[in-house]
């Protein structure tokens, strides 16, 4: 049998399957319980939606959290870059007081709303006639890289401090005088 006419009987056979699968479909549609499909339909539809908004929810949910994971480092980093640099020839104590005076800043409706920010705050000065900073070394152009046991131990201060581990020693102080 030529190629040709093989296809032919084939498309032939394919034809009056799909005819017959389209005669069932449609005896199955006038047959069913149109109320029941409807519901179905309808419980369907309801569920899509909802498996969308819990998918926004939690995609929302993670997006909040990673942020919030952002925040904390960076914050931490400044306290602990402050605490270092303000501190870090000044025994265990003297560090911890740095660190609160720091947080305890943060906490004060007077002072910015971040570590980095009250870190990094400049005041105009009537007697000097320029901004200065609450913490000397942020008014350096460059300072060196943190390196050793001093910046290990300034990034476990800041870190107890920031999370309440440490007990307070200058508890409300917003300034200090080394």
């Amino acid at each position: 049998m030529p190629l040709a006419s093989r296809l032919e009987h084939l498309r032939w056979r394919l034809s009056g399957a799909g005819a017959d699968a389209r005669r069932a479909l449609r005896l199955a549609w006038y047959r069913a319980d149109r109320e029941a499909m409807a519901f179905a339909l309808m419980i369907g539809a309801v569920l899509v939606v909802l498996g969308f908004g819990l998918h926004a929810v939690f995609d929302r949910h993670l997006r909040t959290a990673a942020l919030a994971r952002e925040q904390e480092a960076r914050n931490l980093e400044c306290l602990a870059l402050n605490v270092y640099y303000e501190a870090r020839g000044e025994p265990r104590d003297g560090q911890y007081a740095v660190a609160e005076v720091t947080m305890n800043r943060l906490a004060s409706s007077r002072y910015p709303d971040s570590v980095c920010a009250v870190v990094h705050e400049q005041r105009w000065d009537e007697l000097r006639g320029r901004y200065v900073a609450a913490f000397s070394w942020t008014e350096f152009y460059s300072v060196p890289e943190p390196e050793g046991e001093a910046w290990v131990l300034a990034q476990k201060v800041a870190s107890d401090v920031y999370h309440g581990r440490a007990a307070p020693r200058a508890e409300g102080a917003t300034f200090y005088h080394s």
